[in-house]
Formats: structure tokens, C-alpha cells, sequence
């Protein structure tokens, strides 16, 4: 394996939980990737109406809960426009805590993990607290330190209508001892001037990730002409290093996809996969390399490593990546020391 930023063993993030095998942001998600070997767990923070911070993918929840079947919630169907894009449905900050209590979790993708369908209606919506307490309590159990890789979802929009994450977020590490650029927490996102904000009231690790398109919403409403592949450019990487210890980055700006959706490689006729310089310019900056997201499914993977997502990752820690965010803890941390 070629020697990462480190020096030790890639971290591995699990991926709103274990989701390849429960539902995505619940507890028995985050419970079991801890017994697979994750060494992080990744919740997705999004607001209640009384500014409680919960775990969801999205604030809009009808493809994640029950709320649909709730006909109480019934009126509070509604439509909104998140980052440029029009959604209609049941949202986060339209509900109390109590209210998104009384739903239960579903599968999000139940046509490709109908295993997932049998804790249908089982799991409540947890709130960071409860995600903190269980990262606690099984750290103890086990002897074994397990980090939190919170994202910020939709800053710039929280913020617009009152409930802005970074202060509870800071406030909920700050409450339960996380302190220092050691503390088992990676605070993440997809925006630049959320994280910019943050390194100024926080000495803990900041990561940016980076899409393989577009560009950040904060940037949209600003009128920054950026995109996210300026920022993953050597000038951009520096620039990033002014205010975060990390990158997240989407694994084809690593290793790119051809149009059949094969990784590319160095000419016709060679074998040899080629990646882009994304990993030694951005330790030559400084930052760390974490990237996203490994599952098993061929559906997700290139469509040379179908049938056989060790060979994905066994290509990706030979890069010299420090982390890597998997929906399958057991798979990714089998190869992550090979």
C-alpha cells in the first residue's frame, strides 16, 4: 500500500451508518457499523422547527420516514426550493422534535437493499445527541475511540430562514467534551463559507468536500463563479488548507470515468488505471484525503470493477487516500489494511 498523509491504516467513515444493512441515519445503522470496525460514524445534520440538530440525508423526509402515512402531517405537505431545486414534500423544520419522533424510519432505496425493508417502521430519527451518546457509550464498551463525521446540510438555506446548524453544532461538541484538533470529530460540507465561518470559533477538524460537478450553494448565491473543480486544483487545495484540515472528495476527481463507465487509464492499450494528481497535490498542501462513497452494489461501482468492490478499494488505498466513506464498514476495513 502506498504510504498515505498519515502514515497509518485509512480511517474508515461509515456512511450515514452501516447502510448497506439498516436504514441510513438511525441509530441500529450507526450501532452496527461500530461492531463492523467503522472508526467513524457520518450523520447528515438538518434542523427541527425548534432547532433541535437530527440526522437525516435530506430535510425533505418523505423518501426516509413514514411522515406520508401520518395523516396528521397531512397538511404540511408543501413545496420548497432547496439549493435551486424544487421539492415537494414533508420538511424537517416544519415539524418539533416531539412531532418527527412519533415517525419511523424507512429503506431509501428499497429496490436495491430489500433487506432493509424488514426495520421498516421500526427506528426513530435520531438527534445528534443520541448519535454522540451512542459513539460514547460504545467507545467504552469496546476500548476503542469512535469519531463523528458530521455534515452541515444546507447551511446557507438554514441560515436564511432562522436556523443556522453551526451554533448548535458547535454548542452539542462543546457540551460533550470534543475540543482541539484531536478530538474523534471530522465536521464536514459542501459549502466554503460555512467552514470559513467555523475556523474561526473552532480549533476542530475541518473537512470540504467536493463534488465532481457544480459548484457550492453558497457560491450560486454569492455570484462566485467558482465550481467545485476549481477548488480541487493545486491553487484551490492551498486555498482550502487556510481554513480546513481535510478534503472529501467524490472518487472521480481521483479516478476519473471514461464514457462506458470504466475508470480511465493511460492509453488504449495499457492496463495501468490513471489517477489525477488530486491526492499528492492536496497533501502537499496539507489536508488530508477522504473519499466518497464506496458501496457494493454494481450499480454504484465502474463498471470494470462490477462483482468485485474489494478490487475498488484495494485501487483506492494503493492511492495513498486517507479515508475512505462506505456503506459497508466490514468490506471497506477488511481491505483497508491490505
Amino acid at each position: 500500500m502506498v504510504k498515505n498523509f498519515t502514515g497509518k491504516p485509512p480511517i474508515i467513515i461509515a456512511h450515514r451508518g452501516a447502510s448497506g444493512y439498516r436504514p441510513e441515519h438511525t441509530l441500529a445503522a450507526y450501532e452496527l457499523a461500530i461492531a463492523l470496525g467503522a472508526d467513524y460514524i457520518e450523520p447528515d445534520l438538518v434542523s427541527t422547527k425548534d432547532g433541535v440538530l437530527i440526522a437525516r440525508h435530506e430535510n425533505e423526509i418523505s423518501e426516509t420516514t413514514d411522515v406520508a402515512s401520518h395523516a396528521e402531517f397531512a397538511h404540511r405537505q408543501t413545496t420548497k426550493i432547496i439549493d435551486g431545486e424544487s421539492k415537494t414534500g414533508w420538511f424537517t423544520e416544519d415539524f418539533t422534535l416531539a412531532e418527527l419522533k412519533r415517525l419511523r424510519a424507512k429503506e431509501r432505496i428499497p429496490q436495491l437493499r430489500s433487506q432493509n425493508i424488514a426495520y421498516d417502521g421500526l427506528l426513530e430519527i435520531p438527534t445528534l445527541q443520541e448519535i454522540i451518546d451512542l459513539a460514547k457509550s460504545k467507545s467504552a464498551e469496546i476500548n476503542r475511540a469512535i469519531g463523528i463525521y458530521p455534515e452541515t446540510k444546507y447551511p446557507t438555506y438554514f441560515k436564511s430562514i432562522g436556523l443556522a446548524l453551526e451554533t448548535p453544532l458547535l454548542a452539542t461538541l462543546t457540551a460533550n467534551g470534543y475540543q482541539g484538533v484531536n478530538a474523534p470529530v471530522f465536521i464536514q460540507s459542501f459549502e466554503v463559507s460555512n467552514l470559513q465561518d467555523l475556523s474561526t470559533k473552532t480549533d476542530l477538524p475541518l473537512v470540504q468536500l467536493l463534488n465532481n460537478s457544480g459548484k457550492p450553494n453558497d457560491f450560486v448565491v454569492s455570484g462566485n463563479e467558482r465550481t467545485y473543480a476549481d477548488l480541487a486544483t493545486a491553487s484551490g487545495l492551498r486555498e482550502i488548507a487556510k481554513y480546513a484540515q481535510a478534503v472529501g472528495i467524490h472518487k472521480n476527481l481521483l479516478v476519473p470515468r471514461d464514457s462506458s463507465g470504466k475508470l480511465r487509464r493511460r492509453g488504449a492499450a495499457c492496463r495501468q488505471i490513471s489517477p489525477t494528481s488530486l491526492v499528492t497535490d492536496a497533501h502537499a498542501a496539507g489536508l488530508l484525503v477522504h473519499v466518497w462513497t464506496f458501496r457494493n452494489e454494481d450499480c454504484f461501482l465502474p463498471l470494470d470493477f462490477q462483482g468485485n468492490p474489494q478490487g475498488e478499494y484495494e485501487l483506492f488505498f494503493s492511492l495513498g487516500v486517507d479515508g475512505v466513506f462506505s456503506d459497508y464498514p466490514d468490506t471497506a476495513g477488511f481491505y483497508s489494511t491490505v
